[in-house]
């Protein structure tokens, strides 16, 4: 694992407390004894299950990333405790499928509002924090539904796709400001979540791992440890892209045959 980009080392990560998230917090916390996380998330109670020597460098303040007054509190918090920060995972999402033709407005904004909408909110709120001492790294949680077109997924593709657009646009706008911004795009990844899906019947997964040419998903420390690399000075010259670590599903094209 690479060196952090800034002696602080303190990086913030929403949607932490559990998933992927929480697995980013994790490898962020192991790539070095400097390495303090801020979890930013609505349920605090699941980081009781953080091991005890991960936890004693974790802190958790619960926020709603759709409520721009709870954002900008909680980076207040984090101003006056941290001073500034090394880095910034914005990860926190959810999933709630459903139909276009039978979509209301709210299924519509509550994907955009947490998925697009948070990232920017998170993002603008640690901008100044990125800039200061050496300049921090982004990195944001796009999806494979970035690049495919997915059924009663149509606001979740469609915010996946925009966070890309988003994040190029911060790599250009603050690298004057020496900050980098790179999205990773995972495939489907094994989590408490994913489980809850198949055990219902809402997922099957024989058809993703058919079509998926390394044939299974992935696990949650197979996104996290891209996620901490891009955030680390090997990926110094790294801005402006997406990732997408989705066992080759995003370029399959044994349909062909």
């Amino acid at each position: 694992m690479g060196s952090i980009n800034t002696p602080k080392r303190t990086a913030v990560i929403t949607g932490g407390s559990s998933g992927i998230g929480r697995t980013v917090a994790e490898t962020w916390l192991q790539s070095g004894p400097s390495a303090q996380a801020v979890i930013l998330d609505r349920n605090v109670s699941a980081m009781a299950e953080f091991p005890k020597s991960l936890a004693e460098r974790t802190r958790c303040i619960q926020v709603d990333i759709t409520s721009t007054a709870e954002v900008n509190a909680a980076f207040a918090d984090i101003a006056a405790t941290e001073g500034s920060l090394a880095a910034l995972v914005a990860c926190a999402g959810i999933s709630r499928p459903v139909a276009t033709a039978e979509m209301t407005d709210d299924d519509w904004m509550s994907l955009i509002d947490v998925h697009l909408h948070g990232t920017m909110r998170v993002c603008r709120a640690a901008y100044e924090l990125l800039r200061k001492d050496e300049p921090g790294s982004i990195v944001t949680i796009s999806s494979i539904a970035s690049a495919l077109g997915m059924p009663k997924r149509a606001s979740y593709n469609t915010a996946k796709t925009a966070i890309e657009g988003f994040t190029r646009s911060l790599a250009v706008e603050w690298a004057p400001d020496g900050i980098r911004a790179n999205a990773v795009a995972p495939g489907y990844v094994t989590t408490p979540f994913t489980d809850d899906l198949t055990a219902a019947g809402k997922l099957q997964t024989k058809p993703i791992t058919d079509r998926t040419p390394l044939g299974r998903f992935a696990s949650p420390q197979e996104i996290a440890k891209p996620i901490v690399w891009l955030l680390s000075n090997d990926a110094s010259y790294i801005t402006g892209h997406t990732l997408r670590v989705d066992g080759g599903l995003s370029i399959d094209g044994n349909w062909y045959e």
